[in-house]
Parts: C-alpha cells; sequence; structure tokens
C-alpha cells in the first residue's frame, strides 16, 4: 500500500502518525518547481527522539529522489511518526511530492 502526499510550504509537516501500523521501505520525493530547488528534512519522531533519514538536503527541481535504504514499522505505543520539513531557497514557496511505499 502506497501513500501519497504534496506537502507546500515551510512547516513541519506529519506524513504517517505514530502507531498506524505501517511499514515503510521506500520514499520517493519530487521538487514539483520547475526551476528552484528546495532542502528537505525528513526524519522520524517519537518519545525518545529525533532521528533524521534526511537533513538539509538539497532537492533539485523536477528530479525524483528516491530513499530505498529504510526500514522501519511504526506499531506500537512507543512508534514512530514520519515528518517531512521544506526550506525554500528562493522566493517561491516550496513544494513537493511524496510517495511512501
Amino acid at each position: 500500500m502506497a501513500l501519497h502526499h504534496n506537502i507546500t510550504g515551510e512547516t513541519n509537516q506529519e506524513l504517517i502518525a505514530p502507531n498506524s501500523n505501517i511499514d515503510v521501505s521506500t520514499i520517493s520525493l519530487v521538487n514539483l518547481d520547475s526551476i528552484m530547488p528546495c532542502k528537505v528534512d525528513l526524519f522520524i519522531y517519537s518519545c525518545s527522539g529525533t532521528f533524521y533519514i534526511l537533513k538539509n538536503t538539497p532537492l533539485y527541481a523536477g528530479e525524483p529522489y528516491i530513499y530505498d535504504k529504510l526500514s522501519f514499522s511504526n506499531s506500537g505505543d512507543n512508534s514512530f511518526g514520519l515528518y517531512i520539513k521544506l526550506t525554500k531557497t528562493s522566493d517561491e514557496t516550496p513544494s513537493v511530492d511524496v510517495i511512501i511505499s
């Protein structure tokens, strides 16, 4: 089962809530801007802390970024939530499509 998100703006946004019983193995990101890159923070968070998968990683316009070196399950009381934060590198508001499978 794949999850699809269109993320716009520079605030932390939840992609997967804690204890959603979802297994994650691949995350695909595409910057929807036609010219400007943005920076991406992709992280998991739980009561034990924040753990970055990507930190300040440039995502270039129109180029897909596939992260497939990942394996976690967010089941149980102390499970992780998956979050994303975009940072613009120009005056444009960043917008990214995210597919999680």
